[in-house]
């Protein structure tokens, strides 16, 4: 039980810190669905400054400007020049997985995966001297990732800046019409999310495995957008999502241990998302008044 929870907590991290970004964009009244792609990149450039610098930690802030920066590349166009989001969101996504594959051949000289003793990777807790059983084997980031949650639901219903921010998303003609400048708060949503994919894609390529695989995201930020569905504005519903998530992604492995086709364990956790989709739905459309 103790291994299973602990692989729990591994696979949910990198899901729950795209989705708490996501979570901030969707708040501020920005559908961002450009997790998967941030995630991606977020992940390469973390292996690659790693790479070339041998610290895991330089990898963990070089992903993370790196990704704050490419969030620009959604930020701009939907939040200044109000381009539709989600076509943009799937530019940026089909750019991060064409880019990461190109830029791999390019630095690394190999295709599909890429590993080295050289590459550093993130420590566990145990390593720190924070020994536990569950969480002994996790990399600091990931109480990183609870810890953010937290401090997202409280900022949201109880810091002054919070409280705008969702103010913004529920009514943005209002805010302006009292001052607030909403494309500045808009801007740092979306790069906030950027920061959180950056930190989540380094959790994902140096605390979970220590290597870059073309496309490893492998739907991770999808399923942080669904979470985002799901949560609304609620950061704690968020992660409930992405802990199931990450239940059924253990699970997956287990049964694949036991003798489940690999495929089927590969895909268990996207369905279980799915469904969980459906049924909040379904509930949500049985609760509204007719």
């Amino acid at each position: 039980m103790t291994t299973f929870l602990a692989a729990v907590l591994t696979a949910t991290a990198p899901v729950v810190l795209a989705a708490l970004g996501g979570l901030l964009c969707s708040v501020s009244g920005v559908f961002n669905m450009a997790l998967e792609g941030q995630l991606l990149w977020g992940a390469f450039t973390a292996v690659l400054f790693s790479h070339l610098t041998g610290s895991a930690w330089l990898g963990v802030a070089g992903a993370v400007l790196c990704t704050t920066l490419y969030a620009l590349l959604l930020s701009v166009p939907a939040v200044t020049f109000r381009a539709d989001p989600v076509v943009v969101a799937v530019g940026t996504n089909l750019l991060a997985l064409g880019l990461t594959a190109f830029l791999m051949r390019q630095i690394f000289g190999s295709g599909g995966t890429f590993s080295s003793p050289e590459l550093a990777g993130l420590p566990t807790l145990a390593a720190l001297g924070l020994d536990a059983p569950v969480a002994g084997s996790q990399s600091p980031l990931v109480p990183v990732a609870f810890l953010l949650v937290a401090a997202a639901a409280w900022w949201l219903g109880h810091a002054r800046s919070g409280l705008r921010l969702r103010g913004i998303g529920q009514h943005a003609e209002a805010a302006e019409s009292i001052g607030l400048r909403v494309p500045l708060y808009r801007h740092a949503a979306v790069l906030g999310a950027g920061a959180l994919c950056g930190l989540g894609g380094a959790q994902l390529a140096l605390g979970n495995v220590t290597l870059f695989s073309e496309g490893m995201s492998a739907g991770r930020g999808w399923v942080a957008v669904v979470a985002v569905m799901l949560a609304g504005s609620r950061p704690w519903l968020g992660l409930a999502a992405c802990l199931l998530f990450g239940a059924a992604e253990a699970l997956g492995f287990r049964l694949q241990g036991l003798g489940l086709p690999q495929q089927a364990a590969d895909a268990a956790p996207y369905l279980i998302t799915l469904l969980a989709l459906v049924v909040v739905a379904a509930a949500r459309r049985k609760e509204a008044p007719v």
